[in-house]
């Protein structure tokens, strides 16, 4: 393919010299006449294993060439790659002026060119910004239509510092947020060869992506150092505990728990948390993410009532009061902690999970019901029939087969409020969830 990359920076250096050396024909473009220079002559711009050799041996063999003029890149290429930079401004938002100009420059230089071009925003920017920003700069310049007349994706880069190289040619995965088929396709090809699972999406979702393994990868550094504080305070090795934190791949390193849903609850989590956070202040020691876990679970919670207080329906129907499938325990169950405010706030709710029916009968947690939760057992019904249609709002707090079937047969035009992702297929019209 021939490929224009549009920034000479970290990120535009080393895919440059990657793309050139599987075979790719690439020319480099920056506003920098020393980085097009020192291109052009073999060297890399940035310091990076690998980077310079691959450069020299590209311009050698004339995959690879650099210029400061954008509409020569342009016309020469099919595909060009933004990866300019996108710095943090005072207030915390992204500075976007480098990539607007770019954006005018490759609009100016398709205005000149008749063939399809594909145009790729590789830096990182906001959600929102390809579709709403990016895309009406280079129409402005180009005086042609997105989708129309030239293809957009977004495509995030995921290359570390010191292994760039190696994570280059063997990534995670590759994504390519897209409107057009013709346009990821593109992008897809400049890969054939490698091994990683392509994923195609929109422009939003790979945009957000970025920002989300940015902020778990940073959430992981700052776990592990507040519990290794925590774990020197008390004379255990911390280094040896999280060894073996990472060893477990079902639930620690894993995707479990990763998917945006109601609030924990339950007789482990909680508890856990507030021991370590005793015996931190028994240490005198401030540990403000583990801190900041009940406190930002108690808000996941409250946003849920806020929602379901806003439709104005006083007849709630909850589906589920487990704190998950499978589960008489109701022991933190934030589906107990919602019920109750909506009892005390003058709501007529009505309850249906087949689990906690069975505990009420005969389950190791009879004597909790009884004992602790009488007032909300006394509104719990076997007929889920009979909820959903006796009931303004439905509350889905559980995936179940059952309560899918019985929405799609009996919600009607009842607003379901889904708490835990239910199949989507044939859900009402009236359909919201919490976190999507």
């Amino acid at each position: 393919m021939k490929i224009s990359i549009f920034g000479l920076g970290y990120v535009g250096s080393v895919t440059a010299a990657c793309l050139a050396e599987t075979g790719h024909e690439v020319w480099g473009v920056d506003v920098s006449a020393d980085k097009v220079a020192m291109v052009n002559a073999g060297k890399s711009p940035v310091i990076e294993p690998r980077v310079e050799e691959m450069m020299s041996r590209a311009i050698q063999r004339g995959m690879l060439r650099a210029t400061t003029d954008p509409r020569a890149a342009v016309a020469a290429t099919e595909l060009t790659l933004v990866c300019v930079g996108t710095p943090s401004l005072p207030n915390g938002s992204t500075d976007l002026s480098a990539m607007l100009d770019v954006s005018g420059q490759i609009g100016a230089a398709l205005a000149e060119k008749s063939s399809r071009h594909c145009v790729v925003f590789r830096s990182t920017v906001p959600p929102g910004t390809v579709r709403r920003t990016l895309i009406p700069a280079v129409e402005r310049a180009s005086r042609r239509s997105v989708d129309r007349d030239f293809d957009v994706c977004m495509h995030p880069e995921f290359l570390r510092e010191g292994t760039a190289v190696k994570d280059f040619y063997d990534p995670p995965f590759i994504v390519i947020g897209e409107a057009t088929a013709s346009g990821g396709d593109l992008v897809a090809r400049m890969y054939d060869g490698l091994a990683a699972p392509i994923e195609r999406t929109t422009y939003e979702v790979a945009e957000l992506l970025k920002y989300s393994c940015n902020a778990f990868h940073a959430l992981k550094v700052a776990f592990a150092n507040e519990m290794g504080t925590l774990a020197k305070s008390l004379g255990v090795d911390g280094h040896r505990v999280m060894q073996l934190f990472a060893l477990d791949k079902k639930l620690n390193v894993s995707p479990a728990y990763l998917k945006p849903g109601f609030a924990f609850g339950g007789s482990c989590l909680p508890k856990d948390l507030r021991l370590l956070m005793y015996a931190a202040r028994q240490n005198d020691l401030a540990l403000p993410l583990l801190g900041s876990i009940m406190e930002s679970n108690r808000l996941h919670l409250e946003r849920t009532l806020q929602r379901i207080l806003a439709t104005g329906e006083k007849r709630i129907g909850m589906l589920g009061l487990s704190f998950k499938v499978g589960t008489d325990d109701l022991r933190e169950s934030p589906s107990v902690a919602l019920i109750e405010v909506l009892i005390g706030k003058g709501f007529q709710v009505k309850i249906y999970d087949p689990d906690v029916m069975l505990a009420r009968i005969f389950g190791s947690n009879k004597r909790f019901i009884e004992k602790e939760i009488p007032h909300i057992s006394s509104l719990m019904s076997s007929d889920l029939k009979e909820v959903i249609e006796e009931s303004g709002v439905i509350v889905v707090s559980k995936p179940s087969p059952e309560f899918q079937e019985a929405l799609i047969a009996h919600a009607g035009d009842r607003l379901v409020y889904d708490l835990a992702r239910v199949s989507l297929n044939g859900v009402p019209a009236r359909y919201e969830g919490i976190c999507w």
